[in-house]
């Protein structure tokens, strides 16, 4: 008997890259899986209860939380994306912080045995000079985790907060870089990109997993900010050369055929302190990682109808 073995937990934003993920790996664990969709799911064989709510409807939460009585909640819901668009900022506002208000404000009403919200890496640090956030998305996850630490602090509800790094592997959106580059060069066409200069922290997505599972199962880490990272800094330019060895492709990528983004941060995760709170650490080499990837997507594209291409 696992430690997950008829626990109900919930997954807001179930259908997403990490959710997905997630909920796959709770249920081969024997866990009773509930999750939220924006979009109605189907439910054959999927082992997975589905709920369609409004995460931004304090009276709908709570309905949810009463029907489901969850043990451990993860919420991943909301929108994604590091544009500094002025339209994005209502819509992050809603989706991300006030989603997460909205939750916390409900468990610590309830209960639960632990609550994992997830925080990003494009968040400020605090250091020498006033941080600022640099993207709508940037500023509403940071606030989030904000009132996290918050409300444990005050209200002891029972949250860790975990900071997924450049995460990357099978099913991530198609616009996202690593897919993109993989299935351009699959097509036979040559991805435009950036100088490559920019650095980042990659990890696999089976790693991430493992850290959100830790997160539930480790006792006395509430309150805690944890970050899920390799450790080291791979620029873009490595890794797409990483790529290429890989597949070898008959087209080349084009570096420098994009303008590089002005404020991109470069951060590494603390993996000594992930370490000893979580008892967690990275596994998947980068290398074997982008291998498993590159697969993934080569055998979606040549599946009988499937949908590997742009969709």
């Amino acid at each position: 008997m696992t430690f997950w073995n008829n626990q109900r937990v919930l997954v807001t934003g179930g259908s997403g890259f990490l959710g997905s993920h997630l909920c796959r790996r709770l249920k081969e664990q024997g866990a009773q899986v509930h999750a939220t969709s924006r979009a109605p799911k189907p439910e054959p064989d999927s082992g997975i209860r589905w709920w369609r709510t409004d995460l931004g409807d304090m009276n709908a939460f709570r309905d949810l939380l009463d029907s489901v009585k969850p043990e451990v909640i993860y919420h991943l819901a909301g929108a994604v994306g590091a544009s500094p668009a002025r339209e994005l900022v209502l819509p992050t506002f809603h989706s991300l912080l006030e989603s997460t208000v909205n939750l916390l404000t409900a468990i610590t009403e309830t209960g639960c045995r632990r609550l994992v919200l997830t925080g990003s890496l494009t968040e400020p640090r605090t250091g020498g000079r006033e941080a600022t956030p640099v993207s709508p998305y940037a500023a509403a996850k940071w606030a989030a985790s904000g009132y996290g630490r918050m409300f444990h602090a005050l209200y002891q509800t029972p949250v860790v907060i975990l900071k997924p790094f450049m995460t990357y592997g099978p099913a991530q959106d198609t616009r996202k870089l690593i897919p993109s580059i993989i299935l351009s060069l699959l097509e036979g066409k040559a991805p435009q990109l950036s100088s490559g200069q920019w650095q980042a922290d990659w990890i696999f997505v089976d790693d991430v997993i493992d850290g959100f599972l830790a997160a539930a199962e480790r006792p006395g880490i509430e309150g805690q900010t944890l970050d899920l990272g390799s450790g080291s800094l791979v620029s873009v330019r490595a890794l797409v050369e990483q790529l290429v060895t890989i597949m070898r492709p008959s087209a080349q990528p084009m570096f420098g055929a994009l303008p590089d983004r002005p404020m991109e941060p470069v951060c590494v995760a603390d993996v000594i302190r992930s370490e000893s709170q979580l008892g967690w650490c990275a596994s998947t080499p980068l290398e074997r990682g982008l291998h498993q990837t590159v697969e993934w997507y080569r055998s979606t594209l040549n599946a009988p109808n499937g949908s590997g291409g742009r969709g």
